[in-house]
C-alpha cells in the first residue's frame, strides 16, 4: 500500500505505520502539497491541474494512478482538498476533500467529500475516510 496525500498531509501514512507489522505491507506515503510536487512525484498532468484544479476528482484519481504505476504496489489512495481556515471558494469551500482509491490493475474509485470544523477536523476527518475507503475496496476484493 502506498499514500498520495495533500491537505491531510501524511495522516493517512501516520495511520498506516502506528500498526505494528506494517512494515510488511506500507510502501511509502508521499505527501505532495503543491501543485508542483503533484507533478514531478505523481506525475500529474500540469493540463488537470490547470483546467481543474488541485481539489478535484480528475487531480486525485491522477496522483493515485501516478502512485500505483510509479510505486509498484498493489493499492493506493490519494487526497487533495481545502482544509481551512481560508483558501476556500463557492465551488471549493473549506472542508471540500477529494478521495480516490485504486487496486492495481483496476479503475480508480473516487468520493468528494464536505467535512465541517476547523482544521484539524477537517484533515482527520478525510484521513478516517481514506482509512474506510480501504478496509471497503478490500472486503469487496475478496
Amino acid at each position: 500500500m502506498a499514500t498520495a496525500e495533500s491537505c491531510t498531509g501524511g495522516l493517512v501514512a501516520k495511520l498506516a505505520t502506528d500498526l505494528v507489522g506494517s512494515s510488511s505491507w506500507f510502501s511509502r506515503g508521499i505527501v505532495s502539497y503543491s501543485n508542483q510536487s503533484k507533478q514531478e512525484l505523481l506525475g500529474v498532468g500540469s493540463d488537470v491541474l490547470e483546467q481543474f484544479g488541485a481539489v478535484s476528482q480528475q487531480t486525485v484519481e491522477a496522483m493515485v494512478n501516478g502512485l500505483l504505476v510509479s510505486n509498484e504496489v498493489s493499492i493506493g489512495v490519494s487526497i487533495s482538498g481545502i482544509a481551512g481556515p481560508d483558501g476556500g471558494s463557492v465551488d471549493k469551500p473549506v472542508g471540500k476533500v477529494w478521495i480516490s482509491w485504486k487496486l492495481l490493475n483496476n479503475a480508480p474509485q473516487s468520493r468528494c467529500f464536505q467535512f465541517t470544523g476547523d482544521r484539524t477536523e477537517v484533515r482527520l476527518n478525510a484521513a478516517l475516510e481514506a482509512v474506510n475507503g480501504i478496509i471497503e475496496l478490500l472486503d469487496t476484493d475478496q
